[in-house]
């Protein structure tokens, strides 16, 4: 059976094998330390040359770092170790001998390490940033999962546009054109109306020419949608998900919070409920901070950071201008000229991490949208057939996992929180 590092507290004073990668090499004479990764933790196994034939205690001398190795030896109980154990080393077994490794431990530029992303997954950083996206998405299927959502996959292929046609990548499909989806939202709304509440997780796609810290071309969301769910009812939820993600993250990922030396004391605070604010607060906190804004305008990154510094966490904007909304947005019966809609700003300058809003569920308002937004009606009438056949009052919104992620390991860029990125200019590796 294959032990890993992070299990071995469980085999204390007992004899194993580990198997992984070289990550540092250090000598006092007669004793030499391996820090050994096997992408579950370190381990420090300590080889001591009484101990150890002749051959193995050279090792030091040839062994590089990115090496492939199996270390035989007891594991100990040490405090100081990162993980609160060691190995005594009996044997080692060299797999294959790293030549050149190119990412040693003086600075890289940012470029040089994007080109080689599959080796830089390997840093401590890099891991522990990628450990959080795992456990981001696991407690979001867990949440969902565990209060009665069922998950429906939407296709990756569409004939449709979502967020607006500008940011569509199109592409031949036989003999017509298709698209990569924006979002899942569309097919969500429809599998609500089969099972109620259900959720979408998958890829989506904007072909935004951005070059900002936080937009990729290839990006994940998962898309929750919710049968007899109004505007209020689905800002609930969405507090509900982003503090069990965070609670989650605090349980599960305390080393890797620890690796990123992020501040833990700010993700505690993050607990209901969120603040909520209509559209015409936000405008009002940026004129009372001297920020010259149109009305009716999209919040910018430096917008969305001047109204998260007015609260600890994560504070959620509603009820926004119509004209600013895609045509799926409910209005508000109290005020026309304002959509149901909500997005979730993350605190810290990390911007909207959550978008989303009540439908319009009427068919007649609907197919006028449509036709207002110039859109091909042909498209959509699967989609007018939700308001013909059963039509509820029904909500939803999307989280995006890379943004959530960089929030929560407190990483400054997006391109760090998915294995490899998608940009502008980077399409490899």
């Amino acid at each position: 059976m294959k032990i890993r590092i992070s299990e071995l507290t469980n085999y204390l004073d007992e004899n194993v094998k580990i198997s992984g990668w070289v990550y540092n090499i250090r000598s006092i004479g007669k004793i030499w330390f391996l820090i050994l990764r096997d992408g579950s933790g370190y381990l420090q196994c300590v080889t001591v040359k009484n101990d150890v034939d002749d051959e193995v205690f050279k090792l030091e001398e040839t062994l590089t770092q990115e090496s492939s190795v199996s270390v035989f030896g007891k594991v100990r109980k040490e405090p100081r170790s990162v993980g609160g154990v060691e190995l005594s080393v009996s044997k080692i077994i060299v797999h294959q001998l790293s030549n050149e490794y190119p990412i040693s431990k003086k600075d890289h530029g940012t470029d040089f390490l994007m080109t080689n992303r599959h080796l830089w997954l390997r840093s401590k950083k890099q891991n522990a940033i990628l450990k959080i996206r795992h456990q981001v998405i696991k407690a979001t299927r867990d949440f969902y999962d565990n209060n009665g959502f069922i998950l429906v996959d939407s296709p990756i292929l569409t004939a449709n546009s979502v967020e607006g046609t500008s940011t569509l990548f199109e592409l031949d499909y036989f003999d017509r054109s298709a698209y990569l989806t924006q979002s899942g939202q569309l097919y969500g709304e429809s599998s609500a109306m089969a099972f109620g509440n259900i959720y979408v997780f998958g890829p989506t796609f904007r072909a935004e020419k951005s070059k900002t810290r936080r937009h990729l071309t290839e990006f994940w969301m998962v898309e929750p949608e919710m049968a007899f769910c109004d505007l209020e009812q689905n800002m609930d939820w969405a507090e509900k998900h982003v503090e069990y993600v965070v609670k989650h993250c605090l349980e599960h990922c305390r080393n890797e919070l620890e690796t990123l030396e992020r501040d833990i004391k700010k993700l505690e605070s993050i607990t209901l409920p969120f603040p909520r604010i209509t559209y015409d607060d936000a405008v009002e906190i940026l004129k009372n901070n001297n920020v010259d804004f149109k009305y009716g305008s999209d919040f910018g990154a430096t917008d969305e950071t001047m109204i998260s510094n007015q609260y600890q966490k994560p504070v959620m904007v509603h009820r926004w201008p119509a004209e600013s909304k895609a045509f799926y947005m409910k209005r508000d019966p109290k005020n026309l000229n304002l959509a149901l809609g909500v997005d979730m700003i993350a605190p810290e300058g990390y911007g909207e991490i959550v978008g989303g809003g009540q439908r319009e569920d009427n068919f007649e308002v609907l197919i006028n949208r449509i036709k207002e937004h110039n859109l091909p009606i042909e498209h959509f009438k699967w989609y007018l057939d939700l308001r013909k056949f059963g039509s509820v009052p029904h909500s939803g919104f999307g989280l995006g996992i890379e943004r959530t992620v960089a929030w929560i390991s407190g990483t400054k860029h997006i391109r760090e929180t998915i294995p490899y990125p998608r940009t502008m200019y980077r399409l490899e590796p």
